[in-house]
């Protein structure tokens, strides 16, 4: 389960992206997606935030980790970001994977 999904959540998990290596944003990506995933879940559970990833949202767990600045949607490198938040987002719309792929 994770929350409804909006605009800022992906800006912020792109960004997050934005701040590490190329070659570590697939795994950066999964892994704020299943801590989103793990939140929304104890919150539901326990009516309370959970420690490390916040309120259940990608937003909240995007921001554990260091954001790069917002560049402008022309960036190359932003847009690649993006598009692999979209491409994980659609992943778990399609499969109902919630955390991390193996």
């Amino acid at each position: 389960m994770i929350r409804p999904v909006l605009p800022g959540d992906v800006s912020a998990v792109a960004r997050a992206l934005l701040a590490v290596p190329e070659s570590a944003r697939l795994a950066l990506c999964r892994r704020i997606f299943g801590g989103a995933a793990e939140a929304a879940a104890h919150c539901c559970l326990l009516g309370r935030l959970h420690p490390l990833w916040g309120d259940g949202s990608l937003s909240a767990a995007a921001r554990r980790y260091a954001l790069a600045d917002e560049p402008f949607l022309d960036d190359p490198a932003y847009l690649d970001c993006t598009r692999l938040v979209l491409r994980e987002l659609a992943s778990v719309l399609e499969t109902g994977r919630e955390g991390p792929a193996g």
